[in-house]
């Protein structure tokens, strides 16, 4: 069967799921999304424990974590949320907002997060009254394939239509094209080709920006609790969540004690310019990222660039030789190494970030450890990502977590900064069309022409 044939079946079979799911009452479809998330959470160790084996990238324990606590932040976030019928009312502008679903959504998920990102983008479809078809990384088809299977048979236990979740289990680049403009809409949540790709389909697409999370770390805190924080962070999964600290910037009188503090927490640290000259040609031959160091762990890498990286090193922490274009450890790593950079002045912080964001990471994210709320808010004024996280961790809160208000996600839309749509952690909200009921206000009062240019 050709491309465009197989395609055109699976939204076909797609349609007449969707057809029927639409008429269930909240209640049903609430059920549904539960049973995913759920099917996920029962079996996070085996799910995390394919991901690895399959995609050679990141580490069991963490994705153990992820599948977890993303699928119950996920659920938790929309439980009991009204997402169809009319689910909103405005007393004053008499508006009634209606939500309605969308019909048939593609879903393209990456190979650093193989099982949430199918989990979340399923849930938040169903959510709305979608049906779903996953196009899976090829590196990571086969724990794609198995983690739809696990969360069909609990759909079947509840009597869902057949085909409500669909996946592609022999992904091509083709497929992948062919999915973006067969579908209603389509989330795509990897490099910036394939979310160029997205927007090119002709159809309505959510894609996401690149991310390369900037820390700048103030004089007021605990530099010792923020370092392990950072770290912690940073080795998350091996390092290869777009949302995970990728370069501390720390005041100038402190750089040798946050040095400290991080071989303290388990960093191999490279103060060394020959050796940190070596990092940065294993890491970027020619200037692009080395694919074979994604998601590898600190011995790893330090094996492939012929450094004594010991085997219980948490991360490498490397220096830098300038910001930006100068450095170009400065750009997104994807594994646990650590940039640094240190700074005079809060001001002189904030343009280093600045200037890596704009290099690399636009629209995406940085992380601000201050206890001055003047600091804090000074930092939106010159950069520009779309979320800001204080005092926390990146790596795991930046996509959203029990302890921060932020939508619990897998797909970070970056603004127009990163080439998005979208400047929101995506959610099931993206994935509805509202419809307005509009009532005529009465005994409105209108003001006169003068009092409405009046100063």
């Amino acid at each position: 069967m050709e491309a465009k044939e197989y395609l055109e079946q699976l939204v076909a079979n797609a349609r007449v799921a969707q057809a029927e799911f639409e008429t269930y009452p909240q209640e049903k479809i609430d059920a549904a999304c539960r049973a995913v998330c759920k099917a996920v959470y029962d079996n996070a160790e085996m799910l995390a424990h394919m991901a690895v084996d399959e995609t050679r990238m990141g580490r069991y324990d963490s994705k153990i974590a992820k599948c977890r606590n993303k699928s119950k932040t996920v659920w938790l976030g929309m439980k009991g949320k009204k997402s169809r019928g009319i689910i909103d009312w405005d007393e004053d502008t008499q508006i009634a907002k209606v939500a309605k679903p969308i019909g048939v959504i593609g879903s393209v998920t990456p190979t650093t997060n193989p099982v949430i990102t199918v989990m979340h983008n399923s849930a938040c479809a169903m959510k709305c009254g979608n049906a779903i078809i996953i196009c899976p990384h090829p590196r990571a088809k086969g724990v794609g394939v198995k983690t739809v299977e696990l969360m069909n048979a609990e759909l079947e236990k509840l009597g869902m239509p057949k085909n409500l979740i669909q996946i592609i289990p022999e992904p091509t680049m083709q497929l992948s094209a062919g999915l973006m403009s067969a579908v209603d809409l389509c989330i795509c949540t990897g490099g910036p080709s394939m979310v160029k790709a997205a927007y090119s389909s002709g159809k309505p697409a959510i894609g996401v920006g690149q991310g390369n999370v900037q820390v700048m770390i103030d004089r007021d805190v605990d530099l010792k609790e923020v370092v392990e924080m950072v770290i912690t962070g940073r080795t998350f999964d091996n390092g290869v969540l777009c949302t995970c600290e990728q370069n501390m910037i720390v005041p100038k009188e402190k750089r040798a004690e946050a040095i400290e503090y991080a071989k303290e927490a388990g960093a191999y640290v490279i103060d060394d310019e020959k050796d940190a000259e070596i990092l940065r040609e294993t890491m970027f031959p020619n200037g692009a990222l080395n694919k074979n160091i994604v998601g590898a762990s600190p011995a790893a890498i330090g094996k492939m660039a012929g450094l004594p990286v010991p085997e219980d090193a948490r991360v490498i922490l490397c220096r830098t030789k300038g910001v930006a274009y100068d450095d170009v450890l400065a750009k997104e790593k994807l594994c646990p190494v650590l940039a640094l950079f240190d700074y005079d002045k809060w001001e002189d912080a904030v343009e280093i970030a600045r200037a890596n964001l704009n290099m690399e990471g636009a629209g995406h994210s940085c992380v601000i450890h201050s206890n001055n709320k003047e600091h804090i808010e000074y930092v939106p004024t010159r950069v520009n990502v779309s979320r800001y996280g204080v005092n926390q961790v990146g790596g795991t809160g930046l996509g959203g977590a029990m302890d921060n208000g932020l939508n619990p996600t897998t797909t970070l839309g970056c603004g127009t900064w990163g080439g998005n749509s979208i400047s929101e952690n995506i959610y099931y909200h993206n994935l509805m069309n509202v419809s307005r009921i509009s009532y005529k206000i009465k005994n409105k009062k209108f003001p006169t022409d003068e009092e409405i240019w009046a100063d």
